[in-house]
C-alpha cells in the first residue's frame, strides 16, 4: 500500500495542501519537515481531549510541545500509512474522514478511524489540527500480522 492514499475531492486548497504534506511527513519520518508546516503558536489535539498523549487533553501547544508529541506519540511507529476516503474544506479549513493504520515493533497494528481537521494561515501553515478519533475503537483493531 502506498504510504497515502487519497479518493477523496483533489480539489487544492490551503489546509487540504497542508494536511497532504503533514501526512506526507509523517510516512516518510521526517520530523523537521513536519514541523515546518506548522505556525510558531500551533495547537495539535491528537486526539482530541484528555488521552495517553495528552493527559489533561488541553492539546500541544507551540513547536516545542509539537516536537515533543511527535517524539512521544510518532516516533516509535515503524510505519504509517494514510487512507482518506473523504475531505471537507470551508473557509481556511479542511476535515479528513479516513483511517490512519499504525504499524508497531513487533508486528502489531493497530487502524484508528476518525476526522482530522486542519486549520491554516493566510501563510499556509497549520494554525491547528484536531483529530477527533476513540483510543477504544483503535485499540480494539489492534492485532499482530505475520
Amino acid at each position: 500500500m502506498t504510504a497515502v492514499t487519497w479518493t477523496a475531492s483533489k480539489t487544492e486548497t490551503p489546509a487540504r495542501l497542508a494536511s497532504w504534506r503533514s501526512m506526507e511527513a509523517v510516512s516518510s519520518g521526517k520530523k523537521d519537515e513536519w514541523l515546518a508546516l506548522f505556525a510558531e503558536d500551533a495547537v495539535v489535539e491528537d486526539p482530541v481531549g484528555p488521552s495517553m498523549f495528552d493527559a489533561e487533553g488541553k492539546g500541544h501547544h507551540g513547536k516545542e510541545a509539537i516536537a515533543a508529541f511527535w517524539d512521544l506519540a510518532i516516533a516509535n511507529v515503524e510505519r504509517f500509512e494514510f487512507a482518506m476516503h473523504d475531505s471537507f474544506a470551508a473557509g481556511s479549513e479542511c476535515a479528513n474522514v479516513g483511517t490512519i493504520s499504525a504499524f508497531l515493533p513487533g508486528g502489531a497494528r493497530v487502524d484508528t478511524e476518525g476526522v482530522f481537521v486542519y486549520n491554516v494561515g493566510e501563510d499556509g501553515l497549520i494554525k491547528s489540527m484536531r483529530a477527533f478519533w476513540e483510543t477504544e475503537r483503535a485499540l480494539a483493531t489492534l492485532r499482530v500480522e505475520s
